[in-house]
């Protein structure tokens, strides 16, 4: 069966999110805070499909967990926090998660949430699996879309779930300029909203990663337009 940690200092807010997975079918691991997530996270390794990662935790805080995790794992992290400011959402998608939620939050989005992320991570309609290459090779990049690795000149890149599809994307189609919209809208499978800069940061952050490695900026800004990769 399919295990979501749920890493909360509070007990309450982690049994109610238990109680709301559980009745979807999953089997829910509960840690409270970021040292017993890590922890939890080695000894069932494999078996953890999704992270539920709260920010302001005794011992080790969940902005530190994620950064962490990222170190040795892409596994989905979904944080959240009691903090609103834009700037909080930033740093916590810098970190590496893949999608924040504001506390005190509706427990039927966030399991519409978690559904999203394991959709996007753990589930390939066979027939667009079959349509596309298993590797693309750029100059100096490798990335395998069965096993979901990127190599940069023979070294390898940890990426978030969301950074490899967001690299997949814009590699298969060198050249072509892809809006925010389009990209939010191939990679989450949800509706844009024009004020959303989630796309924006997860650019930001796979560039780093990438430039990094290679020496050289691969993904391009069209100010005004969106991002490509140059053919």
């Amino acid at each position: 069966m399919r295990s979501i940690l749920v890493v909360d200092d509070d007990k309450e807010i982690a049994g109610l999110i238990s109680i709301y997975l559980e009745n979807e079918g999953y089997q829910v691991i509960k840690a409270h805070d970021g040292e017993e997530a890590i922890l939890q996270l080695g000894q069932k390794e494999g078996s953890i499909v999704l992270i539920i990662l709260d920010v302001m935790m005794p011992k080790l805080n969940g902005m530190d967990a994620c950064r962490k995790i990222r170190e040795t794992s892409s596994i989905p992290i979904l944080m959240l926090s009691a903090k609103s400011e834009d700037m909080d959402k930033i740093l916590g998608l810098m970190t590496g998660a893949d999608d924040y939620m504001i506390k005190p939050f509706n427990p039927l989005e966030l399991t519409t949430r978690v559904k999203s992320l394991l959709r996007r991570s753990l589930q390939y309609n066979a027939e667009h699996q079959a349509s596309v290459p298993a590797s693309l090779y750029l100059d100096g990049l490798e990335i395998n879309r069965s096993t979901h690795e990127v190599t940069a000149n023979g070294r390898e890149v940890s990426l978030t779930a969301r950074e490899f599809d967001i690299l997949y994307l814009l590699a298969r189609q060198p050249g072509r300029i892809f809006s925010a919209e389009d990209i939010f809208q191939q990679v989450w499978k949800e509706k844009y909203y024009v004020s959303n800069n989630t796309v924006m940061v997860h650019i930001s952050n796979l560039r780093d990663k990438l430039e990094k490695e290679l020496g050289y900026k691969l993904i391009q800004t069209v100010w005004g337009v969106g991002y490509k990769i140059n053919a």
